[in-house]
């Protein structure tokens, strides 16, 4: 069960986030607030946000929660990627509920999740090329992220990882964008191959 705190300035649109997110079985909202300052943090997991920036919440290094921002500005990333939180996302407010719900899903498990557009040249990773350990992100995988790394290299679909894992496709989506950001990888085979690099999987 993921503890879903709602910020947002906005009446409308944390009625209709509540609303969306109030029937899922796996989400609960623990809470709907106007302020940051409002937010009880040993009652949320992730804290999803909208139409306010994520420079207006405390930076969080030790775990209390995670973050979900819905914005369509992709300077926004760069705060989210500076500040350091354990577990972020940023979607488009125009995401569908199966996106926000897989998005929020993978922030309360420790991921990165991102659409392209608004993650894209955002990311600090400038590495030493000639040193394999060096390609790798500031973040270790999760074993979530290892076992579909791991059925990357035997060529599996997303639809097949899915059934494999019990796991939405949605869900699977943001895990390969959370692992290509800690691998810095731009594809299927680019991850697979730093992923045997640094003995992450095995073929």
């Amino acid at each position: 069960m993921v503890r879903v705190t709602i910020l947002s300035p906005n009446q409308a649109m944390r009625a209709g986030l509540r609303e969306m997110l109030s029937d899922q079985q796996d989400i609960r909202i623990a809470g709907v607030v106007r302020e940051a300052q409002d937010i009880d943090e040993g009652e949320t997991d992730v804290l999803v946000m909208a139409s306010v920036p994520p420079s207006q919440v405390n930076r969080r290094l030790d775990g209390v929660y995670g973050i979900l921002v819905l914005t369509d500005d992709p300077e926004e990333s760069r705060v989210l990627i500076q500040a350091g939180w354990r577990a972020w996302g940023i979607l488009p407010p125009a995401c569908s509920v199966d996106e926000l719900i897989a998005a929020i899903q993978a922030v309360g498990e420790g991921l990165w999740v991102g659409t392209p557009a608004l993650v894209r040249g955002m990311l600090p990773f400038e590495r030493n090329m000639n040193n394999p350990a060096e390609e790798m992100g500031p973040e270790p995988l999760t074993s979530r992220e290892q076992e579909v790394l791991q059925r990357l290299a035997e060529g599996l679909a997303n639809k097949q990882i899915a059934l494999q894992l019990g796991i939405s496709e949605h869900t699977v989506k943001f895990h390969l964008s959370s692992l290509y950001l800690k691998l810095n990888a731009s594809s299927r085979t680019e991850a697979v191959r730093k992923g045997l690099n640094a003995g992450l999987i095995s073929l």
